[in-house]
């Protein structure tokens, strides 16, 4: 993070965002105040909280995205989760606290994936010397019952003279075609499923969890090909070599210091002053979340997390509430907030273009793997950007997403055809375009229906 100042933090940005400047450029200074926490004195390290960013906009302009590009630039755990999912304690669905729960599921897996990727090589060199004790096993005889008497010695240099070339075979791929059997740890949690679709997931969990350290891991015999024994064995022995106790205390640290909570669809929660009946229990959830945006600090099956420095990111479209008709508290907890623009058919032209995954990039790759040459001319992506726009103000706006379906009713011909029809070459431009979106496009009722 010491090498991300703001304005390189918008810069990694606009590589996948086009415009929302100001979304961008709020979202980059809580981002950089995280590293600039780190900096101050201890004193007043935990007095400095992050700003909280309510992210205002219609559907599809950017404002998810955002957020998930953000918090990959920093390699933090990311939540994204859905406002109206949740209900106030006491009503039948997920409480909020689970939020910070799944939050620490993914620092935690997040952390062991990279001390795996350290031990990696290491645990497969067992896992393969594992799969050549398999295919040659030891030459160890018993005398009167009792092990540890050798062959004499000719015979097992002869024998490591073997392992090494059947070593070598395996290395080269020789081996691939043979089975072996393996043992594979047996998870004795699986019974306790049965708690998830009733509602109980959390509590399925951590039942599974509780009884995952009491009762001892079994292990089952599997038949596999050698490579996938290896890899499955490799996997056995990261684990081994991991210290999750150590991962999971690096994990809640960074969950607390670093994690970003993406909550989407917060106007769903927000109420008119006027309204009653069900929607008191919207804000009951407002209300729930006051603690967990503020600070406190939930229990996890990994650890007790302190949410005073976690960022938490709103965004709604606002559309028939404002952020005033949240309640104060809540209000109070989200500072700052950013109005993201409607995306304009120019817009879109820089969406199809700019972008490092643009859809543009996207289709030529996936056609390239059927040895197609994509081709999109100027007038062709003009022509595109016109159409999504247009749809956009006779239906529905649903933003950058329209380019989607245009795209996919656009090239739904050529990615049926391929492979079978001997096509190599496709040249997208704006007669291609006309031809086959003009008509459904002339007829308001079936854009609606098809785009």
């Amino acid at each position: 993070m010491d090498q991300l100042t703001p304005k390189q933090i918008v810069k990694e940005l606009d590589n996948y965002i086009v415009g929302q400047d100001a979304a961008k450029k709020a979202v980059a200074i809580a981002l950089r105040n995280r590293y600039r926490r780190q900096m101050v004195p201890d004193e007043i390290k935990e007095d400095i909280i992050p700003n909280n960013i309510i992210l205002i906009g219609p559907t599809g302009c950017g404002k998810t995205e955002i957020s998930r590009r953000l918090a990959q630039l920093d390699r933090a755990p990311f939540l994204k989760v859905e406002a109206t999912k949740f209900t106030e304690v006491g009503y039948v669905g997920r409480d909020v606290e689970s939020i910070i729960r799944d939050l620490a599921d993914i620092s935690v897996a997040m952390v062991k994936e990279e001390r795996t990727a350290v031990v990696e090589e290491k645990a497969r060199e067992a896992a393969i010397e594992k799969v050549l004790d398999l295919l040659l096993p030891s030459t160890k005889e018993k005398i009167d019952g009792f092990s540890g008497t050798t062959v004499d010695d000719e015979l097992e240099e002869k024998r490591l003279r073997t392992r090494k070339r059947l070593k070598e075979q395996l290395l080269a791929g020789e081996l691939d075609s043979r089975t072996v059997e393996i043992d594979v740890p047996k998870d004795p949690g699986n019974m306790l499923q049965i708690f998830g679709p009733m509602g109980m997931d959390d509590i399925g969990t951590n039942l599974q969890d509780v009884f995952s350290n009491i009762m001892p891991r079994r292990s089952k015999k599997q038949k596999a090909k050698i490579p996938i024994a290896i890899d499955i064995l490799t996997q056995t022995e990261s684990e081994k070599l991991i210290d999750m106790e150590q991962v999971k205390a690096d994990a809640i640290e960074r969950c607390q210091s670093n994690g970003i909570v993406f909550l989407d669809e917060i106007d769903k929660i927000a109420v008119r002053g006027s309204e009653k009946g069900p929607d008191v229990s919207r804000q009951g959830v407002q209300r729930d979340l006051l603690p967990i945006v503020e600070g406190t600090r939930v229990v996890t099956k990994h650890g007790s997390v302190k949410t005073d420095h976690i960022l938490f990111i709103s965004a709604g479209a606002f559309s028939s509430v404002k952020p005033s008709d949240l309640i104060p508290e809540l209000q109070g907890r989200f500072p700052i907030r950013v109005e993201l623009k409607s995306l304009t058919q120019e817009d879109f032209v820089r969406i199809l273009t700019e972008p490092k995954t643009a859809l543009t990039i996207q289709y030529k790759a996936l056609l390239k793997s059927e040895n197609v040459k994509l081709e999109f001319t100027k007038d062709g992506i003009e022509n595109i950007a016109e159409k999504a726009f247009l749809v956009n103000e006779k239906a529905e706006n649903i933003g950058a997403r329209r380019l989607q379906t245009v795209m996919a009713s656009l090239l739904e011909e050529v990615l049926f055809s391929v492979p079978d029809d001997p096509i190599e070459h496709v040249k997208v431009d704006g007669k291609m375009v006309e031809k086959i979106l003009g008509d459904i496009i002339k007829n308001e009722d079936l854009s609606k229906f098809i785009l």
